[in-house]
C-alpha cells in the first residue's frame, strides 16, 4: 500500500494543506511549519508508510531554474509584452523562461501546466484571461496544488484563481471609464466587438462598458454586441458582420486592440473611414498601435510591468524572503492595476 500513498493522502490524514505537508516533510527555504502541525504530518506519514518523492524534494530545495509562462497566443502583442516583462525579471535572477500557448483552449492550458509540473518548473505564470468553465478550473487548481505542494510557485496575470497570487487588471473600471469618456466626446450610439463568453476578460470589459453607458443613462442593445475571437481576424469578421446588420452606430468598442486593428481593416475594405464614418476604440495600448493610422483611442495598461510584477509576486524580491503559497495566500497581494483612457484621433470630439 505504501507505494500508492501520495502526499495528498498524508495531508488529508493530518488535516493540513498539501503545501504544509510538503514543508513539514521536505523543508523549504525561509519557511517554517508550526511544531504541532509538523508532528501531525510526521505521524500521518509514519502511519501511512509514506515515502517522499525525490523529485518533489529537489523542487522544494529550488533545484530547478525554469520559469514556465503560459499565454493564450504568443503572436498576440498583449502576450508578447507580458512575456518581455517576465523574461526581464527572470534574467535578473539567472532563470530561464519557457513559453507555451494555449490558443484559447482551457484543456491545453491544463496540459501545459501538467507538463511544467512534471518538468519541475520552479515557477509557473498564467497570463491572460481566465476561463469561466468550472470543471477546467477545478482540474487546473489540482495541478497548481501539486506544484505548490512540491515547493514550486504559481501566479496569474489578469484574474485570480482561488488561493493563487495574482496581478489583477481592472478590466471593469477601465472599460467603464472609456464608455464615459466617449459619451463626453459626444457619441450616442455604440456597438461592442466582444470575445467568447467563456473568457472572463472579455466579459468584464463588456460589462464595464455597459455600466459606463448606463452611468450616462444609455442602454447598449443586445444586437449591438458581436462575439468573436480575441484576434485580429476575429475583429475583422465581427466588424464585417456589424456593417451587414446596418445598425446605426457612431462608435465601436473592441475589447482588445488586436481586434480593433482587424475592425479598422474591415472598415477600410468596405470604403468606411475612421473616424469620419465611424469612431473606434480598443483596450490594452499594445505597441503595434504606433503604426496604426489614425491613432487608436484605447485603455492603456502597463503590460511589461504586469509580467515583471507577476514573477516578483511568485518568487518575492530577489534578496527577500520566499512569499506565501497555497493555503497561506489570502487574497491578491497587489491592488488591481487600473487602465488609463488615452484619447486619440480615432475618437475625435463630435461637434
Amino acid at each position: 500500500m505504501a507505494d500508492h500513498v501520495t502526499l495528498a493522502d498524508v495531508a488529508k490524514v493530518a488535516g493540513v494543506s498539501l503545501a504544509t505537508a510538503s514543508r513539514a516533510l521536505n523543508g523549504a527555504a525561509n519557511r517554517t511549519v508550526r511544531a504541532d502541525l509538523r508532528d501531525r504530518v510526521l505521524r500521518a506519514a509514519t502511519e501511512l508508510r509514506y515515502s517522499p518523492n525525490a523529485n518533489a524534494q529537489a523542487m522544494a530545495r529550488g533545484a530547478t531554474s525554469t520559469v514556465g509562462l503560459v499565454v493564450h497566443d504568443i503572436a498576440d502583442p498583449f502576450a508578447a509584452a507580458i512575456a518581455s516583462g517576465v523574461m526581464a525579471a527572470a534574467g535578473e535572477r539567472g532563470l530561464i523562461v519557457t513559453i507555451a500557448s494555449t490558443l484559447w483552449d482551457p484543456a491545453a492550458e491544463i496540459r501545459h501546466v501538467e507538463a511544467l509540473r512534471r518538468a519541475r518548473a520552479r515557477t509557473v505564470i498564467l497570463a491572460g484571461s481566465r476561463f469561466t468553465d468550472e470543471e477546467s478550473e477545478r482540474r487546473l487548481l489540482m495541478e497548481i496544488s501539486q506544484i505548490t505542494a512540491a515547493g514550486g510557485h504559481v501566479a496569474t496575470v489578469g484574474q485570480q484563481l482561488p488561493g493563487v497570487p495574482a496581478v489583477l487588471l481592472d478590466n471593469l473600471g477601465g472599460a467603464r471609464r472609456l464608455a464615459r469618456v466617449l459619451w463626453t466626446l459626444g457619441y450616442r450610439s455604440f456597438a461592442v466587438l466582444s470575445g467568447p463568453e467563456s473568457l472572463q476578460t472579455s466579459e468584464e470589459r463588456l460589462s464595464g462598458f455597459r455600466t459606463g453607458l448606463a452611468d450616462c443613462g444609455h442602454d447598449l442593445p443586445a444586437e449591438n454586441i458581436i462575439g468573436t475571437q480575441l484576434t485580429r481576424d476575429g475583429g475583422y469578421v465581427a466588424m464585417t458582420e456589424l456593417l451587414d446588420r446596418e445598425i446605426e452606430v457612431e462608435a465601436v468598442f473592441a475589447v482588445n486592440d488586436v481586434m480593433a486593428v482587424g475592425a479598422m481593416a474591415a472598415l477600410r475594405e468596405q470604403g468606411w473611414e475612421v473616424p469620419r464614418d465611424m469612431a473606434l476604440a480598443g483596450f490594452d495600448d499594445i505597441t503595434t498601435l504606433r503604426d496604426i493610422q489614425p491613432p487608436l483611442t484605447t485603455v492603456r495598461v502597463p503590460l511589461a510591468h504586469l509580467g515583471r510584477r507577476a514573477l516578483e509576486l511568485a518568487l518575492g524580491p530577489a534578496d527577500g524572503p520566499e512569499p506565501p503559497r497555497g493555503d497561506e495566500f489570502d487574497g491578491p497581494a497587489l491592488p488591481a492595476v487600473p487602465g488609463e483612457v488615452v484619447v486619440r484621433a480615432s475618437t475625435p470630439l463630435r461637434t
